[in-house]
């Protein structure tokens, strides 16, 4: 005969899959409500959202002996807590308390004795007279807030926590590694000690990647480039370390693309908005946090790249080289390592990574052209565009004589475009760049493939 316990689980998981519609609906509610008040803060960076499963939820009524506590699964329900969870990632440890402290101003209506809310979303409660934040059984403290979502048919409660990057890191491990692998039986202390262990460190952490984020931000203009440099440097270094290590342990091997991780910092870093006005520290620590945020993703070195949709090339220079590479991207294990982590590192698809490298590196010697000063001063528009336009041909053919993945690191680079400065400023007028065509052609094409 089955224990009754389980024909109570079923019960229960069955009542809350005929909610799964209204849950759905409240979920994505919820999340999009929290990130219409909170996504644009500068201390917020991820607004996520779940529906309890049927095995956490089963995982959850033995665990807790709810079959005893609760006569009917419609009270279990009534009285579970997290049946829709939300989650506000913020940046770093003290940022928890500044964004609950947001949510109280916001949440600023009473209803009944504990719950609040706001005129615009009166169906949205949290619970906010309770102590935060509250402390959990392994001692530490979490920013949990209680909240009820109200429908036309059912009132759901959910469960919001406010947790920093390394406050989420913490709880997976916690959760994933330690609780839920039942092979280990930890004796009390020492698993007070190792999570003690744990929450330190990432405390420690949290601090350096504070002062880190406070230096970007107290940036003086004197020291900037020195200072871009070195940081870039760091999350060069940073890439290589990664990927280095996942390549040793996959193949066996190290390869060492410390420089082609120099540009691939350049092209993220520029993507993300370095470039424009002020914007360089927020583009550093998006590039940093999503580093964070993929370094334990699996990759895998022996697959093909593919391309969800055929590649788009905005000009004939883009076409070439983009071409060449897709040669051989598949070929070269540089090339495919290259483009691989680019991929990771760049949330869009494949296709339109590639197409947004490709127009990085053309802008790599394009700017350098447009700002050569002989070009400015000595030929009229038509005549700068037919030499700039002749100067791009022939980089892209010594690319596509050579196609090694050093044609495109920043100091190759740097010397071409100091080696193209060079023969231009030769050229005094446009008759007498005509007139020794060939003299030029020969020059600009020995440097560059001179490297």
């Amino acid at each position: 005969m089955r224990l009754e316990i389980f024909d109570f689980i079923d019960d229960t998981i069955n009542l809350v899959e005929s909610y799964r519609s209204v849950l759905e609906n409240g979920t994505k509610e919820l999340e999009d409500y929290f990130k219409k008040l909170l996504l644009d803060h500068d201390n917020v960076l991820n607004i996520s959202s779940r529906i309890k499963s049927s095995m956490s939820l089963k995982e959850k009524i033995l665990r807790n002996d709810f079959y005893l506590k609760y006569k009917s699964p419609e009270k279990l329900v009534e009285n579970l807590s997290d049946l829709i969870g939300l989650r506000i990632e913020c940046r770093f440890i003290e940022d928890e308390e500044n964004v609950y402290n947001e949510l109280l101003d916001i949440f600023d209506l009473q209803q009944g004795r504990d719950y609040y809310y706001n005129e615009s979303k009166p169906n949205i409660l949290l619970k906010l007279d309770g102590d935060q934040p509250q402390l959990q059984k392994n001692g530490f403290g979490i920013y949990r807030i209680d909240g009820k979502y109200i429908s036309k048919s059912i009132t759901v409660n959910f469960e919001l926590q406010i947790k920093s990057l390394v406050n989420v890191f913490w709880s997976e491990a916690e959760h994933k590694v330690l609780y839920k692998n039942y092979r280990y039986l930890l004796k009390e202390d020492l698993f007070k000690d190792i999570m003690s262990s744990m929450n330190e460190n990432l405390n420690m952490i949290d601090r350096q990647l504070m002062i880190l984020y406070n230096h970007l931000r107290d940036m003086d203009e004197s020291n900037k480039d020195k200072r871009k440099k070195q940081l870039e440097g760091l999350l060069s270094k940073i890439i290589y370390e990664i990927y280095s290590e996942r390549t040793r342990e996959e193949c066996g091997f190290v390869v060492d693309y410390r420089k082609t991780c120099d540009v691939i910092v350049s092209y993220v870093l520029r993507k993300n908005g370095s470039s424009i006005g002020d914007n360089y520290d927020d583009a550093f620590i998006k590039v940093l946090e999503r580093l964070y945020q993929i370094g334990d993703n699996e990759i895998h070195f022996d697959r093909y790249i593919e391309f969800e949709r055929e590649v788009k090339y905005e000009d004939k220079f883009c076409r070439k080289i983009g071409e060449a590479i897709l040669e051989i991207i598949n070929k070269d294990f540089k090339w495919n390592l290259f483009f691989k982590i680019i991929f990771e590192l760049e949330t869009g698809n494949n296709a339109e990574d590639f197409e947004g490298f490709i127009i990085f590196l053309k802008n790599r010697f394009l700017a350098n052209l447009n700002k050569n000063h002989t070009l400015n001063t000595k030929f009229n528009k038509e005549e700068r565009e037919e030499i700039i336009q002749y100067i791009m041909d022939l980089v892209a053919k010594a690319f596509i004589e050579n196609r090694e993945i050093e044609f495109i690191n920043d100091d190759n680079i740097d010397c071409i475009n100091d080696n193209i400065n060079i023969t231009l400023n030769k050229a005094t007028s446009y008759e007498m760049w005509k007139q020794n065509i060939n003299y030029f052609t020969n020059e600009l094409t020995m440097k560059l493939n001179d490297y």
